[in-house]
């Protein structure tokens, strides 16, 4: 059975470790989870990870990166693995990338930078349980 993955991009590895800390304590040993500190290094991370037969539920990204913005990030998956889930989390995103997102790349779900962990959490169990 291939494992069930659940990758998050972000340039920020305090942000990073902080949705590695909530990811854990709340969804336990139930997935793997896979971090990526840009959006490059988050496409060939997927592209290694379907390479291996990994199923992945969810891709939680940031939107202000260097190199390449999330949404671009996401419209980039779609067109490659148009049936992934894909949350936006941002503290910065203009309401025309998000729209962009939500058009183009299939996004589920935008939320801003602050975000509720309970929010988050839901919102990824509603995800894996669809």
């Amino acid at each position: 059975m291939s494992e069930k993955v659940i990758l998050c991009i972000d340039d920020e590895r305090i942000i990073l470790d902080s949705i590695k800390s909530q990811l854990i304590r709340n969804l336990g040993d139930e997935f793997i989870f896979e971090f990526a500190e840009d959006a490059n290094e988050g496409l060939e991370l997927l592209d290694e990870l379907m390479s291996e037969d990994s199923q992945i539920l969810l891709i939680v990204s940031d939107w202000l990166m260097p190199g390449m913005k999330g949404d671009e990030f996401l419209i980039k998956v779609h067109q490659k693995y148009p049936n992934l889930k894909k949350i936006l989390l941002s503290g910065q995103a203009d309401t025309e990338a998000v729209e962009r997102a939500v058009q183009e790349a299939g996004l589920y779900k935008f939320m801003n930078k602050p975000w509720d962990e309970k929010e988050l959490i839901e919102t990824i169990k509603n995800i894996v349980n669809q």
